[in-house]
Parts: C-alpha cells; sequence; structure tokens
C-alpha cells in the first residue's frame, strides 16, 4: 500500500470516529499518523529536500515586509496588483494568464512592501498540482499571505477552505501562535511530560497521548513541558517543529456580483475584507488610502520609527520601518535595523511618543517601541568603551581588518605595476 491510500485510509477512519473523550487517545494516534505520513509524501516528492515548500521563484527579497497573494486563477490577483502597485502584471478573461512570480512594490505610510503575484494554484497543490510547490515555497518565504477570493464563486465552491488545507498540509499555520510547550529531546532518562495548567483537549490521560504521539516519530527520551492548553494537532506540530506561523488576510473580490446579504455575512468572517478592484469598493489608487491597505499594515505589524540626533530635530521623511513578524518593534530591533555596531555601543535611548511613559523616557534595548516614535540612541563614551571586557578584542579585530585591507592594496598596486 502506497503513502496517499496510507493517508486516505486514516482519513476515512478519522471521519467515522465519533469526537469525544473515549475516542481522544486514538485520534491523537491517527492524527500523528496522519503528519508523519503526509511528511514522507512531501518528502518523497520534493526528491529528499524535506520542508515541504518545493524550489519555488527566483525572488530578490526587498522593501520593509513582503506579501503574497495566493488564490484560484481568475479571481483578480493580477488586477490587485497592478493597483496596488502600478506594476503592470498580464490581466485576462481566461484561466491561468500568470505563469511565473510578478513582484511589485507598495509605498505606504512611508513603507515599501514588495507584493508578489503568484499563479493561480488548484486543489492539490501541496502535491504539486498547477505549479503548486513553487507557489507555496513563496508563501512560506512571505512576511503575510493575501488570499484573494471570489465572491460570486465561493458560497459553492468553497475555495477559503481549499487553500487552508493545501497550505496546512505544507506546515503553514494561518493566523495562529506558536504553542506555549517547551520540547527538548535528550539521550538518555525516558519521556518525562508536564503541564503548568489542566489539559483538556488531550482527554482524560493527556501524558498517554503524548507518549503515543512521540512514539510514532520513534522518540523514546524527551521532556515537555506545556504551559497552555493545547490539543493534540499543536502537540504533532512542536514535535515536528518545521511548522510556520503566518498571519493571513482574505480579501474578497469582485463583491459587485452578490447580494449585499452575502456581502455582508463574507465581511463578517474572521479575518477577512470585500471589495471590488475593477469598481475600486474599498480599495483605491497606489498613492491612496483606504481599507485594504489599512489592514494589510495592521495584519504586517509595521512600526515607524523617527530617529533623532542630539540637538537636532528628528528626520520626518524617512522612517525606520520595523517589523513584529521580521526582527521585532524592540530598541534593539531598531538598532540592528541600523547598525550592528549601535548595537555594541549602546548606552540607553531616549524615546518620544505613544510607547513613552514621559518625554522623554529613558530606555532600554528590551523596550517596545509603537508607530511613530521618535528614538534617539545615546552610545557609550570612549571611557565606557575601554571599560567594556571585550574591549581589547575588539580593537585587535579592527587593527587585523585595516591591516589586512591595507595589505591587500598594497599587493593589488604591486600587480599592476608588474603587468
Amino acid at each position: 500500500m502506497g503513502v496517499m491510500e496510507k493517508i486516505k485510509e486514516i482519513e476515512d477512519e478519522m471521519s467515522r470516529t465519533q469526537k469525544n473523550k473515549a475516542t481522544n487517545y486514538h485520534l491523537g494516534t491517527l492524527k500523528a499518523k496522519l503528519a508523519r505520513l503526509r511528511s514522507e509524501l512531501l518528502l518523497e516528492q520534493s526528491g529528499g529536500s524535506g520542508g515541504g515548500g518545493g524550489e519555488g521563484f527566483d525572488v530578490a527579497r526587498l522593501g520593509d515586509a513582503r506579501v503574497a497573494l495566493i488564490g484560484f486563477p481568475s479571481v483578480g490577483k493580477s488586477t490587485l496588483l497592478s493597483t496596488l502597485t502600478e506594476t503592470e502584471s498580464l490581466a485576462a478573461n481566461y484561466e491561468f494568464t500568470t505563469l511565473t512570480c510578478v513582484p511589485g512594490t507598495m509605498k505606504y505610510k512611508g513603507s515599501r512592501v514588495q507584493v508578489l503575484d503568484l499563479p493561480g494554484i488548484i486543489e492539490g497543490a501541496a502535491h504539486g498540482k498547477g505549479r503548486g510547490k513553487e507557489v507555496i515555497a513563496v508563501a512560506r518565504s512571505a512576511d503575510a499571505i493575501l488570499i484573494v477570493l471570489d465572491a460570486g464563486k465561493e458560497g459553492l465552491n468553497r475555495h477559503r477552505e481549499i487553500l487552508e488545507k493545501e497550505l496546512e498540509t505544507v506546515g503553514l499555520r494561518l493566523n495562529k501562535t506558536p504553542p506555549d510547550v517547551t520540547f527538548s529531546k535528550k539521550t538518555t532518562g525516558g519521556i518525562k511530560f508536564a503541564s503548568t495548567v489542566p489539559l483538556t483537549k488531550l482527554g482524560p490521560d493527556p501524558e498517554k497521548v503524548a507518549m503515543q504521539v512521540l512514539r510514532e516519530y520513534r522518540i523514546s527520551n524527551a521532556d515537555i513541558l506545556a504551559r497552555e492548553d493545547i490539543t493534540v494537532d499543536e502537540l504533532v506540530d512542536v514535535v515536528v517543529g518545521n511548522r510556520l506561523y503566518k498571519p493571513c488576510l482574505y480579501f474578497y473580490n469582485k463583491i459587485d456580483t452578490v447580494t449585499i446579504e452575502e456581502i455582508d455575512q463574507l465581511a463578517r468572517m474572521p479575518h477577512s475584507c470585500v471589495g471590488s478592484v475593477n469598481n475600486r469598493f474599498n480599495i483605491g489608487e497606489p498613492n491612496e488610502d483606504d481599507l485594504l491597505k489599512t489592514t494589510m499594515w495592521k495584519y504586517l505589524g509595521l512600526t515607524r520609527i523617527y530617529t533623532k540626533r542630539k540637538g537636532q530635530q528628528p528626520s520626518l521623511d524617512e522612517p525606520v520601518v520595523l517589523s513584529k513578524v521580521r526582527k521585532g518593534t524592540t530598541v534593539k530591533s531598531l538598532c540592528l535595523n541600523v547598525s550592528s555596531q549601535m548595537l555594541r555601543d549602546f548606552n540607553f535611548a531616549l524615546v518620544w511618543g505613544k510607547s513613552a511613559k514621559h518625554s522623554p523616557q529613558r530606555c532600554g534595548l528590551s523596550h517596545p517601541l509603537r508607530d511613530e516614535d521618535v528614538v534617539q540612541i545615546v552610545t557609550k563614551t570612549n571611557n565606557q568603551q575601554k571599560q567594556d571586557r571585550n574591549y581589547q578584542k575588539t580593537v585587535q579585530n579592527f587593527a587585523d581588518k585595516y591591516h589586512k585591507k591595507k595589505f591587500e592594496a598594497k599587493k593589488q598596486k604591486q600587480t599592476k605595476l608588474r603587468g
């Protein structure tokens, strides 16, 4: 029996099994087997490379954030890209118009967001149908996912449910946070399971379910500490360890083709936004503010920070844009975004804005920043740097780099003279 047949058999058995406390252990075992078989299938189809995404399109990573447009063919992704970024992407009245990845840059609130128009995917994309692997590989590298749906077809075709299942198959978890569970493998000692809260979703015997899940992955020695009430699926995700948690916004396009009652129903769905690209409903010109851009900004978790030098006015023309998805929005993230040397010589920061209790507030590296804060980084003085225990090592590294650069320049000059 092949892997696909085993997966189908387990899915059929899970659909026949009633969900209650008595069957929780059995369902947990089946879910662990199903996750392992899917991983084996993706590994087998990708030629042993693992990961589950495939090779993907070769697109340079630019801007402060990256958003991937995913959807079925002919839902308006190319038109949406052209509207958001002024990048011309071919749009026509037939399916699979876009055959490769078309990048564009959306400029909004001083930030530059890279938007990727990807080819339409179909059911079975996670297993390679219709270039689905390449599309999903790009989705794994994005900071957020914008799923574009046709409002007129959603009621009958369940496109949202199908796309969620395809992305979940390859390890993408949409609009979820990683479970607060510590998992560490050991060489000896067996399996130790503990929790700080009551576990009501793992059945009457959570430890038995956890041990069965680990047994499916041939793990005999490990420590597990659960700090929240987790499900079997979340436990499997922690054990596998290659899951990616992405913010996702669902955009229902072509709302001019459905009734007002259907629009109201779609707009009330979680993480959803409705509009029409052709008629400019909830989406304007590239330089205009609208509902879709505002919601995308919120899901990307972008924060504008204005920097200030001592004794000067803050620079309000070009803010430093931080992202919760990438490096975070703390003072340390700001230093890393500007210069690693600034982080090394950091003394304290003066902060003006919403995150400060008083203006200015003297803060450390862990201080969380909010949108449109003004920050002045104060570095250590020469005497403070000399008192640092790594000062001699830092000076030596600078000296080595200087002499190496000088030697290479001298060698290059001698080579030119000889030539």
